[in-house]
Order: C-alpha cells, then structure tokens, then sequence
C-alpha cells in the first residue's frame, strides 16, 4: 500500500515461484514413472536427491576399468562365500536416492538380493569411475554416500589415474581420505586379504586419439 493508501501491486520472482513448485521425487515415483512408461526403459538414470537423472554415456576406457576391477576381484579366487560382486546396478539408497554405482562388493545374502535392491549397510565396498563426471561424483555422491553410511568408496580417478579411498562415514562426509597412485596397491577394509595393484584397476591410456 502506498503513502496516498493505494494498493501498489507486486511481482514475484520466477526464480521463488519455480523453488516453490518443484517437487523432490521418491523411490516409489521412480519407478511408478517407470511402469507408467513416463521413464523410457532403455533410458540410462538415476535418482540423486529426488532428481532424476541422465546418466554420462559411458566411454571405452571406462567401460574398460570397470571390467578390469570385476575381473581383478573375481581373479583373486577370495570372494567365496565372503561377498557379491554387482556391476552398475542400483543400491536402495534412500527414500529419494537409488544411484547406479560402477561396482559395489555387498555381503553375502541366501536369495542373492533378488528380493530387493542392497540398503546402504549391505555394502562392503562401493567403487564409481569417474573421468568426465569426477567433480560431480566427489562433490555431489560421495558426500550422500557418507551420510548415508556407506563404510567405504573408491573414486577411481581416469583423469589422473589414480584412486580416492574414502573410509569412516560420517554426517557431514567421509572423516578419512586418502589417495592411491598408479604404483601403489590397495584392499577393501572389509576384505584386508584382498590386495591388488593399482595398475591391475586402472588399464593403461590407449595409443592415438580417443573419441569416447
């Protein structure tokens, strides 16, 4: 109202109304969107924070790493009986997350989780490589990974070719990190006995340029 008692309309801002319509989507929409076929099934997603996501294609090196981890853990014959290996599969993260880890190393479970997807205390290792998404993947997964109580990630780092181990879940984030480089090895706290180099994780850059 003005001086002279006039009504003196206002505008509200896009940016408040657009804040206030969104709306965070959970598991259950999810995949009620799926079965509604508003998600197409060949669609690469994920669920971060109640946004669905477009997943990165994949390129060939990181295709690659990811096949080369799952055959170095499946090579050192100490799996048996200890844990399951699933490969970029989903994790019931939270009500609102279900990402898409690379690979995860989950306890053993009679019906081998066909039941259900793993909860966050099933996981024993979980790995995500990462060259074009690693800033998105450090600063935007790891640290829900933490709150959520994942007791250990390796971000495998293609861009540098080197591994961060994050340990000790907490709240606010991981309380230790460490990095792992190229001529070193490394073993999941879960699994101390199941040591490997790193060069048998990362494959080696190819020669010539590379499209993907």
């Amino acid at each position: 109202m003005g001086a002279d008692g006039t009504m003196i309309a206002t505008r509200t801002e896009p940016r408040t109304v657009a804040a206030e319509r969104r709306r965070p989507f959970t598991r259950e929409d999810y995949y009620a969107m799926g079965k509604a076929g508003i998600l197409g099934h060949h669609e690469r997603l994920e669920l971060i924070e109640g946004e669905i996501l477009v997943m990165s294609p994949i390129g060939r090196r990181h295709a690659a790493c990811v096949d080369w981890i799952n055959a170095a853990f499946f090579d050192s014959g100490r799996l048996a009986g200890r844990a399951l290996v699933r490969v970029q599969n989903p994790l019931a993260e939270s009500e609102r997350s279900e990402p898409q880890p690379d690979l995860m190393l989950l306890a053993e479970r009679a019906d081998r989780y066909a039941s259900g997807h793993p909860a966050p205390e099933e996981v024993l290792l979980l790995v995500e490589v990462a060259d074009a998404t690693l800033d998105f993947d450090r600063r935007t997964k790891i640290p829900r990974y933490a709150a959520d109580g994942i007791r250990e990630v390796w971000l495998v780092d293609l861009i540098h070719d080197r591994i961060d181990v994050y340990t000790d879940p907490a709240p606010e984030g991981y309380r230790t990190t460490r990095r792992v480089e190229s001529t070193e090895s490394i073993a999941p706290a879960a699994l101390p006995d199941l040591r490997l180099s790193v060069d048998r994780i990362i494959p080696p850059r190819p020669a010539g340029p590379q499209t993907a």
